[in-house]
């Protein structure tokens, strides 16, 4: 099990399952659950009129916000937040970071800790795209890098992590078993886990898409929120980050949250529906039939009153021809979302003028 010297008050480590706390690192709770900051950091401003925000530091403007400084930034952030008509919503183009995915957020905050920590060297497992954002800011960082994927894992996404200086590790079989040998890894030479479900420090960075989508709209927060939903990282980070405004006062009220799964890699849609069966294999980067955070995200869903569903590969496939003719070059497990959001109009649990956000989460490049 990682550890490291006494931590920083900022970084001290608790366990909302058991209630432990550690003042040294470690990747989880000896109880086997994963582990959040003991405190969160509180913006010295009383609303975001009287805080000293520059857009040009991306997403590290919401420092009040966050566990550490950007010791390794790409200038990521601030994604654009544009109209689509055809979808009746906004879209946040999180295709656009230097990694081609939303999961440089949680990279450049984990490896900024990573960095303050003196890491020399960490080890992540992902389908591809936080594969390629971990192996991309330990590269800015100088930190070494292992990052193990399945063997199936598209080229390109692996390209992307050795061209970083990474060493990709192929697994054979599920997308659980690329975790446990991982974790196996982890536990046998005391690596640094810099995982995007289990690392705490990942979900302040993807808290900034809630941030920025609040400041992008003069400090309205909408109707509601649709993401793809996988460990729920990104939808995690979503509800994180309102949560937070909503207490700092910063805004007035939380929005729903939806998240959109793979048919077939759908346990939180299972649960709350009857769900079709059949299996989803376009959209692969939310093949996770066991989210670390379950328990959070269910509780997420209930806080804000939304809900998730599950899509089938021909509704995504559909929706991904749809977002390239508009000009949205996404990979397809971006259509998902958008998919989401059409079934929820045409069902009725969204109403045709409900004012909604649905971040566009990695670059057809990618695919």
């Amino acid at each position: 099990m990682t550890t490291s010297p006494e931590l920083p008050t900022r970084l001290r480590l608790a366990c909302d399952a058991c209630g432990e706390t550690y003042d040294a690192w470690r990747w989880r709770c000896a109880c086997g659950e994963p582990l959040d900051f003991a405190t969160d950091p509180t913006p010295s401003a009383a609303d975001p009129t009287d805080a000293d925000l520059d857009y040009r530091d991306g997403l590290w403007a919401f420092d009040d916000f966050l566990p550490t400084e950007p010791h390794a930034s790409l200038g990521e952030g601030m994604t654009p937040l544009v109209d689509a008509a055809e979808w009746e919503a906004s879209f946040k183009l999180e295709y656009v970071f230097p990694s081609g995915s939303f999961k440089d957020r949680g990279a450049t905050t984990m490896l900024s800790v990573a960095s303050e920590l003196g890491v020399e060297r960490v080890v992540e497992d992902s389908s591809g795209n936080a594969g390629a954002a971990v192996a991309t800011y330990a590269a800015r960082a100088g930190i070494d890098a292992e990052i193990y994927v399945p063997a199936s894992v598209k080229p390109s996404k692996v390209r992307a992590i050795e061209r970083a200086g990474a060493k990709p590790v192929r697994i054979e079989g599920s997308r659980q078993a690329v975790t446990d040998a991982c974790v196996e890894a982890v536990e046998a030479d005391d690596a640094w886990y810099a995982s995007h479900a289990w690392n705490p420090a990942f979900f302040a960075g993807t808290a900034t898409v809630a941030y920025e989508i609040a400041a992008q709209r003069d400090w309205s927060v909408p109707d509601a929120v649709v993401t793809p939903l996988g460990h729920g990282t990104l939808f995690l980070g979503a509800y994180r980050g309102f949560r937070a405004l909503y207490e700092a006062g910063w805004t007035d009220r939380m929005p729903e949250l939806y998240g959109a799964q793979a048919a077939g890699y759908s346990p939180i849609a299972d649960a709350r529906h009857h769900t079709a069966d059949e299996t989803n294999d376009v959209a692969d980067g939310i093949q996770i039939l066991d989210p670390v955070r379950e328990a959070e995200i269910h509780e997420a869903l209930d806080d804000t009153g939304g809900d998730a569903i599950a899509l089938s590969a021909d509704a995504v496939e559909d929706e991904l021809d749809r977002l390239h003719r508009h000009g949205f070059y996404t990979e397809p497990t971006c259509a998902v979302a958008p998919a989401a959001l059409r079934e929820l109009r045409l069902s009725g649990v969204l109403d045709r003028d409900a004012d909604v956000v649905v971040p566009l989460t990695g670059s057809g490049l990618k695919s």
